[in-house]
């Protein structure tokens, strides 16, 4: 699992290192590992590190002095180096004098580099980038390293509010930052750097490969098809057959348990799942452990009323698409729930529910899912779920070809089978989204996909997921 944390718990984090080390040593060794990855990138891009050129965007602060050591770093293993000092009277002095005497020179501009470093502004940082740094950036025809994070870019938020780097790779200093999840269009590969720091538990977690493999539901000796969970499915109609197509065909694929389907589109989906069992009515469907509601389902009132008797059972519950609808006309309609819900909008459907998404989609996630008292999964480029208590997991799976129509209701259908078979909502969410991720990957293979190459991608996901 992996743990994002914010300025003042990392500030703190180094405090006691500060005090122990001797003066400098601290940023020297994040330089160390900054110029390990400049020259990694060098020899992977150009075959080589001797001979090539790099230069460095210098500001003020320390994140100017991670990259004048660096730069001094590289000088000694035969880069040529030159910097761009955006703030001369208040580059770092020790760092510069480093550089210099280990070669480097100081440029007015870039000069044919091979590659950038971008040490302009830390983790302190605010808005877009200033003018004349806007104007160097601009002028870059290079793959650029951030150094600890890519200037320009709102650390906590990921947000680009103006002129900005964007990295091909970013160097993280002893702690991953929320920008790092984030924003990954602007941060590229992100490589972690130990300098020391001991930290407890981060302000945002994502969820690793094993994290989703040891919490999958994996049948034992003494299962059955009902032990591991089963799922009511309530999606789909005359207009939207599909949807309930998708859902269901994505429950069956997840795990091994059973799905009932209780909706208006009964015949569609036992012609492509017979394995499903069908009826027109949650209240005729029998026995579950948790219900799948939404995707195509209409919003009259007959779609209301079943949304209502459904909610009515208080039982975990997945609600998406048409039933999000649905909700924000009627949010009465939660009242009085005591079994987990997960919400799962996209930003027009957020905007019904709560209001604009706006700039900090955490602190929006969190907050709409304080006021449902639900976990609310937040789609988008990245995908943030957070629970009632603020526990918040950020999906980093690294690909945006889930972006295509009826998507959204396979993931559904992945959700609802994790929360029957027993998996708490935040977890059931967040594993349903990286598994999702992968799967569209593996479906697009670098060309567009489409929802039933995704829900067809999951055996195959799962299944090296599970046997790694």
């Amino acid at each position: 699992m992996r743990h994002y944390h914010l300025p003042d718990a990392v500030r703190d984090a180094e405090a006691p290192l500060l005090d122990s080390l001797p003066d400098g040593a601290l940023m020297r060794r994040a330089a160390h590992g900054l110029a390990r990855v400049c020259a990694s990138e060098l020899a992977a891009r150009t075959g080589g590190v001797t001979g090539r050129r790099v230069t460095l965007l210098v500001g003020s602060g320390d994140n100017g002095g991670d990259a004048l050591f660096a730069g001094a770093d590289l000088r000694r293993r035969g880069v040529a180096v030159e910097a761009v000092l955006l703030a001369p009277d208040r580059a770092h002095p020790a760092g510069l004098a480093a550089l210099r005497r280990a070669g480097g020179r100081v440029t007015a501009t870039p000069d044919r580099p091979d590659l950038v470093v971008d040490g302009i502004v830390g983790i302190s940082g605010r808005g877009a980038l200033r003018p004349d740094a806007a104007r160097i950036v601009d002028m870059i025809d290079a793959p650029i390293v951030a150094a600890d994070t890519p200037s320009g870019v709102d650390m906590r938020t990921g947000v680009v509010h103006g002129p900005a780097v964007a990295a091909a790779v970013t160097v993280a200093f002893g702690a991953l930052k929320p920008v790092h999840a984030l924003a990954p269009a602007q941060c590229g590969r992100v490589e972690l750097i130990d300098i020391g720091l001991r930290l407890g538990p981060g302000d945002l977690r994502s969820l690793e490969d094993a994290d989703v493999a040891a919490l999958w539901p994996v049948p034992g000796a003494a299962d059955d098809k009902y032990s591991l969970g089963v799922l009511g499915v309530v999606a789909g109609g005359a207009d939207y057959p599909g949807a309930a197509v998708l859902a269901t065909g994505s429950a069956i694929r997840a795990t091994s348990g059973m799905v009932r389907y209780a909706g208006t589109a009964r015949d569609a989906v036992l012609a492509a799942w017979p394995e499903a069992v069908a009826s027109d009515d949650p209240a005729a469907a029998g026995r579950v452990q948790a219900w799948a509601v939404g995707p195509g389902m209409g919003v009259d009132d007959a779609a209301a009323d079943r949304l209502a008797r459904v909610l009515d059972q208080d039982l975990p519950t997945v609600i998406d698409a048409d039933g999000l609808t649905l909700l924000a006309e009627h949010p009465g309609l939660l009242a009085g729930r005591t079994a987990p819900t997960v919400l799962t909008p996209h930003a027009g459907e957020f905007a019904r529910l709560a209001g604009p998404v706006g700039n900090d989609r955490v602190a929006a996630a969190r907050e709409a899912a304080r006021d449902f008292d639900a976990t609310v999964l937040l789609k988008g480029h990245v995908t943030v779920v957070a629970g009632p208590d603020g526990r918040t997991v950020v999906d980093t799976a690294g690909s945006s070809w889930a972006a295509t129509p009826g998507s959204g209701d396979v993931l559904t259908g992945i959700i609802g089978k994790l929360l029957a078979s027993g998996l708490g909502p935040l977890d059931a969410a967040a594993c349903a989204a990286r598994v999702h991720g992968l799967a569209a990957a593996r479906a697009a293979d670098g060309a567009p996909t489409h929802a039933a190459a995704i829900s067809a991608a999951l055996p195959d996901v799962l299944r090296d997921l599970l046997r790694d």
